[in-house]
């Protein structure tokens, strides 16, 4: 019999986790409820170390890829790469792009003299390079968008990269808010595999790139840009990676790129050395392999960190679960998310960030108000109900 072990998530979140375990090689046995409300434990086994009984009930074949992890190596281009070395290759440029290790699937930026514009989602797309537009495109097509129908008005903007939308609060709020949808989670996921993470895998092959730390700088160029420059500047000064070894090329290319940066006349590249200095000390340590646990920006890169969810995203609770109020800690969650996103559709100044701070207080007496109710700053459960209710 196998040794199974069991791992307790969120019903929420067991799908994503019974994906990821079989990422790092497991076989999923099932999943049934923990006896809390909204709880159920994962039981999987390790079938490298021992061999699956006939005829057990699984998700995914036993010593198999499933589908999600032959999908992911054939983007790969390579079976070379293991699924966990993937992963950690997109959570380096997850960090850069937004300071988390799973990323930040809600980011909503625009910075002066940026010429992306709006830029949004764990590798932040662009309006200005139109990927934007596709991205909500296949994410609006899915029947199960929760947001759907709040983006579909702003899809034609979005096309014809109309840059007042860099200053159109309520499409921010929508697409922070849609980070708490696994659906858009997903969808990114596949998008931004294809297209950044498949062409770098391909380039670095085609480049006879192979080792984990070198794909993961070909993929942060594919992510921040100017692959092609710096990959030509530096086989020019001293020749491609098979006449002078892989390791001293992705060495000069981390120079060449640094100094182009820390010289650009973009002042917002300038700032962005950092993915340079990262790769440089990796390589310094001689983690080649990208070998587990490392530490990028200050954080853990882990399987533990790698499984997280993500910092600004929200399974719950749903609303009507509880009354909502300025307190300390302040409530975090889905039902204030909703909350602010019904307050903003009534024409409410609010930040859709799905924490009820004073801000969040303020747009709600402001709600009152407009009601002709009680100005409290607190909803009660029925209330939440209504004003999250599209």
């Amino acid at each position: 019999m196998p040794n199974i072990q069991q791992r307790p998530v969120s019903c929420a979140n067991c799908d994503g986790e019974s994906e990821f375990l079989r990422t790092l090689g497991m076989t999923v046995v099932g999943c049934t409820h923990a006896g809390a409300p909204g709880q159920c434990v994962i039981s999987f086994f390790d079938p490298r170390l021992e061999t699956a009984p006939p005829g057990s009930t699984t998700m995914a074949a036993p010593l198999a890829l499933d589908a999600v992890a032959s999908h992911a190596l054939e983007l790969a281009g390579s079976s070379e790469l293991t699924l966990t070395q993937q992963r950690t290759c997109k959570a380096i440029v997850n960090l850069f792009e937004t300071g988390s290790v799973v990323g930040k699937y809600g980011s909503v930026t625009v910075l002066p003299g940026d010429t992306g514009q709006l830029t949004f989602g764990r590798s932040q797309t662009t309006l200005g390079s139109g990927n934007l537009a596709l991205l909500i495109e296949r994410y609006i097509a899915n029947p199960a968008a929760r947001f759907g129908a709040r983006l579909l008005p702003f899809l034609p903007h979005l096309q014809q990269r109309d840059v007042t939308l860099n200053d159109h609060e309520f499409l921010q709020n929508v697409l922070r808010a849609s980070a708490d949808d696994p659906v858009m989670r997903d969808v990114q996921d596949a998008f931004f595999d294809e297209k950044y993470w498949a062409p770098a895998a391909r380039a670095a092959g085609s480049l006879g790139i192979t080792l984990p730390l070198g794909i993961a700088v070909v993929y942060d160029a594919h992510v921040h840009g100017s692959w092609r420059l710096i990959r030509d500047r530096v086989s020019a000064k001293i020749g491609p990676p098979s006449q002078v070894t892989e390791k001293v090329w992705l060495a000069r290319y981390v120079e060449l790129r640094r100094d182009w940066l820390a010289t650009h006349n973009n002042q917002l590249l300038r700032k962005t050395v950092y993915r340079m200095d990262t790769f440089g000390r990796l390589m310094e340590l001689q983690n080649w392999g990208l070998g587990l646990p490392l530490v990028v920006q200050g954080q853990e890169v882990s399987l533990h960190t790698m499984a997280a969810m993500p910092p600004d995203a929200f399974d719950g609770p749903e609303p009507g679960a509880r009354p909502i109020a300025l307190q300390i800690p302040m409530l975090q969650g889905l039902d204030i998310r909703l909350v602010q996103l019904g307050l903003a559709e009534r024409g409410i100044d609010v930040r859709a960030d799905a924490i009820f701070g004073k801000g969040t207080r303020d747009a709600v007496e402001a709600f009152q108000m407009l009601e002709d109710l009680p100005v409290t700053g607190t909803l009660d459960a029925a209330t939440v109900v209504s004003v999250a209710a599209r």
